[in-house]
């Protein structure tokens, strides 16, 4: 059934709007402005056009889904942080206090909360949307993170929640994650799907030692040839080295896409997620806007292989959905600009001779 449920939504993304996009640009070029003068907020507002169907389009109901699940592979030390930090860090989410909270407030988006597999109950706080596939991954250095079952669970459930929120008003998503370690399952999905070795995208994540990360390293290495996962097989990826809450982020994206909604793509782990979303769905990729590139090695290799160039590179590593805030923030401006410049004649200044 959620098989061919994700075949249902795969299905439903359609190219952008080519003739908006044309409408788009033709305005671009007639605004008081040397063509090209704003750069990319230029071709993202061509871009919002496409996936939006409208020629000026128009960003209003803001969201930031940021999804949360725990990972075994964290009992290998490859974190700084304890594993009831991210349970913590949801009740800070809540309560407002966490640097996505600020960043939202200021961009006017409104930040959802997903628990996809925290290691700890977290019911108690009814703003959270409980979407819990099991407490916590398995430990990819000794066996699959899930069973194939659960990936697929964890799609559908992030899927659903974009379902949800847009019958509340939802025209561009931001997608971000918390969850201790997982940074490491990240890797190891960029490693399997770009070949590359785990040592040229495995960083330092939360602040690992040199020595610290050297173990990561190992620890990646270890996880792939253990699992095998197969790259040719985007949901066997996604279940023998993923996370939960990765999971959950690609299935959300896959929604968007399917309803023509924009989304805006956070750091390494939302990366990741986008990484299985175009692997099960490659048309997926003109809907994608990468916010920034992360200070972590081997967000570029991912960035790369997704042919995505990031709005920013602020040495952003925090994740949560911030840099996702300041890539809706842009991506507003550049309807705005789009929408509110005037042209040339109405303006009554000469064009370029």
């Amino acid at each position: 059934m959620d098989e061919t449920r994700l075949s249902e939504i795969v299905s439903q993304i359609q190219p952008p709007d080519e003739s908006a996009m044309a409408q788009a640009r033709a305005r671009q070029d007639g605004l008081t402005k040397p063509p090209g003068s704003l750069g990319r907020l230029e071709t993202l507002s061509i871009q919002l056009a496409g996936i939006l169907g409208e020629s000026c389009p128009t960003i209003q109901h803001k969201v930031i889904v940021t999804m949360a699940g725990d990972h075994g592979v964290v009992a290998e030390g490859v974190s700084a942080y304890p594993q009831e930090v991210t349970a913590q860090m949801v009740a800070n989410f809540v309560r407002g206090g966490a640097a996505i909270n600020v960043l939202a407030r200021h961009v006017g988006a409104r930040v959802v909360v997903v628990d996809m597999g925290v290691a700890a109950d977290v019911s108690m706080y009814p703003e959270v949307v409980v979407k819990k596939i099991a407490p916590g991954t398995g430990n990819i250095a000794l066996g699959p993170a899930m069973s194939r079952e659960q990936a697929m669970c964890a799609l559908i459930a992030g899927a659903e929640v974009v379902e949800s929120e847009i019958e509340q008003g939802l025209d561009i998503l931001g997608v971000g994650d918390m969850g201790i370690g997982n940074t490491t399952p990240s890797a190891a999905i960029a490693a399997a799907m770009t070949g590359h070795a785990p040592a040229e995208v495995v960083g330092r994540g939360t602040g690992l030692d040199d020595a610290g990360l050297a173990r990561k390293v190992a620890v990646v290495e270890k996880a792939l040839a253990m699992n095998r996962p197969d790259p040719t097989d985007t949901l066997d990826v996604l279940a023998k080295v993923g996370g939960h809450e990765i999971g959950g982020m690609a299935g959300a994206m896959l929604a968007a896409a399917a309803h023509r909604r924009p989304v805006v793509v956070d750091g390494f782990i939302s990366t990741a997620a986008a990484m299985i979303a175009v692997g099960l769905a490659p048309q997926l990729r003109p809907y994608l806007i990468a916010s920034h590139r992360s200070q972590e090695r081997g967000h570029g290799v991912m960035l790369e292989w997704l042919g995505l160039q990031p709005l920013l590179d602020l040495d952003l590593r925090l994740g949560e959905g911030t840099g996702a805030a300041l890539g809706i923030f842009l991506a507003e401006a550049a309807c705005k600009v789009l929408r509110e410049m005037a042209p040339f004649e109405e303006a009554g200044v000469s064009k370029a001779a």
